[in-house]
């Protein structure tokens, strides 16, 4: 678990899936049964082909740092006690990039190209916010 808030987030029949596996400690996502192709975010169609039936499916929950800033000023008074913070772009080994959070000690650390890998922060027993972590040196590759 990590040290920032874990807001409540708004669930819906759309994402209502998706929280209900991280509160598990599993990372899935919507995937369209037409081109295959992983959907973000959840939605009841696929942006990519059309396609009108998506099925959740569950992923590795790994990935690298697409894109990564330093927070040094609270944007909200929830955040205050918790910045410095990362806020990143992460890519999943899928192909999907989601907006989250990168958990670390050294701040500075977090580059774009890093492997990371899901974590999971309990908000309630339905729900969980995900974010994510370096994975250690020589665990790049491990499943």
């Amino acid at each position: 678990m990590s040290a920032l808030p874990t807001p409540a987030p708004p669930v819906t029949p759309e994402t209502a899936p998706f929280w209900r596996a991280a509160a598990g400690g599993e990372l899935t996502l919507p995937r369209c049964t037409r081109c295959a192709r992983f959907v973000w975010y959840p939605r009841e169609f696929c942006p990519h082909c059309g396609g009108g039936e998506v099925s959740w499916q569950p992923v590795s929950g790994r990935g690298q740092i697409y894109s990564v800033t330093v927070v040094r000023r609270a944007p909200h008074p929830a955040y205050a006690d918790a910045v410095p913070y990362c806020v990143a772009v992460v890519e999943l080994d899928e192909g999907v990039r989601l907006l989250t959070n990168i958990v670390s000690s050294e701040l500075d650390a977090p580059a774009i190209g890093q492997p990371v890998e899901a974590i999971f922060d309990p908000v309630d027993d339905e729900r969980a916010i995900v974010r994510f972590r370096p994975v250690p040196i020589g665990r790049e590759g491990a499943s």
